[in-house]
């Protein structure tokens, strides 16, 4: 048997590839997928293969992520109950992809993986292997009783270590969680499960990574000009870019701020609520960004249709149904509102907040000239038609309470 692992080289990863490999017999290919996690990656495949397995794949993924997964989201203004970025959310489908990739390439029986069995990523990775590759098997430990019985908690696991002889450096566990992406980090479990805990307190200012706090960002704002083609960021203050190089060099502006950070209770999938800490600096600039240019760029009820379809979006990104076929009829949908997007928007970046200082746009359809308050020299709006406009609104209001009585309206 041949059994594909999503492998990071820390200590749940390790234990599982050794565990797995016992258990069912199985030669052991790791992956490690570089989606911007800044993980040390150098000695990782000796680590792996000390470990047990036979080979290693490390892919450099931060392009693909930024341009195929990354901006199709923040085109649909994605955000997930209303303030969470879906940085983690979006990731899971890219590295699930390149797992089937690798499995299918080296002829694997099995892919598995070390989510728990309590989160949303276990549901994020199978979802997207079962579109993808519905033949190949999934083995899960943290839903095996047996690994779970033998592994209750940190300490059993670095006795295992110790005990197999694994090159795994590992202490007790730390007081939270972290996951880190080109998006975003997140922080969550241990003292984040107190949901009246002040992760931004000044005494917890050495746990957040890609931003300072607000109060210790500069004293002076910081103004920055995004280019807009067809929904998509292509130039940051004049020079064009990638969208790989977008995402990071807005993480630099946005982290130098103090700009993109979220403290949430949310909704987990599999039902429970969860609090979640994230870091989301270039990811809230370029959401902002956005909105801005299509606020005068996207037509009134197309925008109106759009966003009425954001939460849904947003929640098949966040339970795992990037390759759903209603996700990418979406998508279809949000590729056609973005055709005249295309513009420039300058924004104010200070103290954690990020203000609009300017849009304009080839394609805009805002009108000075109809919009004032004075006469206008086009003459494309009668005032005078408005009387006409509110009787014919105001038609079933007058109904209503003719025949129900307006008290019945203010109870």
């Amino acid at each position: 048997m041949k059994i594909l692992l999503a492998y990071s080289g820390g200590l749940d990863t390790s234990v599982l590839l050794s565990w797995i490999k016992e258990k069912y017999n199985a030669e052991m290919i790791a992956f490690c997928a570089d989606v911007g996690q800044k993980e040390e990656v150098a000695g990782l495949d000796e680590k792996a293969k000390k470990t047990g397995a036979s080979k290693i794949y490390i892919d450099d993924l931060r392009a693909e992520f930024a341009k195929d997964f990354i901006y199709p989201m923040m085109q649909a203004g994605a955000i997930y109950e209303g303030q969470y970025f879906l940085g983690t959310s979006i990731a899971r489908p890219l590295i699930a992809k390149r797992m089937v990739e690798i499995a299918r390439a080296e002829g694997c029986d099995a892919i598995a993986h070390g989510a728990t069995g309590k989160g949303n990523d276990q549901v994020r990775f199978e979802l997207t292997i079962a579109a993808l590759a519905p033949d190949i098997k999934m083995i899960t430990p943290w839903r095996d009783d047996s690994f779970r019985a033998q592994f209750p908690g940190r300490k059993e696991m670095i006795d295992y270590c110790v005990a197999q002889g694994l090159p795994v450096e590992a202490s007790m566990k730390k007081p939270y969680s972290m996951d880190r992406n080109l998006l975003h980090i997140s922080y969550e479990a241990g003292i984040m499960e107190d949901p009246w805990f002040d992760a931004f307190s000044p005494e917890n200012k050495e746990m957040f990574k890609l931003s300072v706090a607000p109060e210790d960002a500069p004293d002076t704002a910081e103004y920055v000009t995004l280019d807009f083609e067809k929904g998509d960021c292509v130039a940051i203050d004049g020079v064009k870019m990638t969208p790989l190089e977008v995402m990071l060099k807005l993480n630099e502006l946005g982290g130098k701020h103090g700009i993109g950070r979220v403290d949430m209770v949310e909704n987990r999938f599999v039902g429970m609520k969860s609090r979640g800490v994230y870091e989301t600096p270039g990811g809230a600039i370029l959401y902002f960004a956005h909105r801005q240019i299509e606020s005068i760029t996207m037509d009134r009820d197309t925008m109106h249709l759009r966003d009425s379809l954001i939460p849904k979006y947003a929640e098949l990104v966040y339970n795992g149904f990037w390759y759903a076929p209603e996700r990418l009829a979406l998508q279809a949908f949000v590729t056609e509102t973005q055709k005249n997007v295309t513009g420039t928007v300058r924004v104010k970046l200070y103290k954690g907040n990020c203000y609009v200082s300017g849009r304009k746009s080839p394609n805009s359809l805002y009108s000075p000239a109809i919009a004032t308050m004075e006469a206008d020299p086009t003459n494309a709006y009668d005032q005078n038609d408005a009387t006409g406009f509110i009787h014919l609104n105001a038609l079933r209001l007058k109904v209503n309470a003719r025949v129900n009585g307006p008290e019945n309206l203010m109870k």
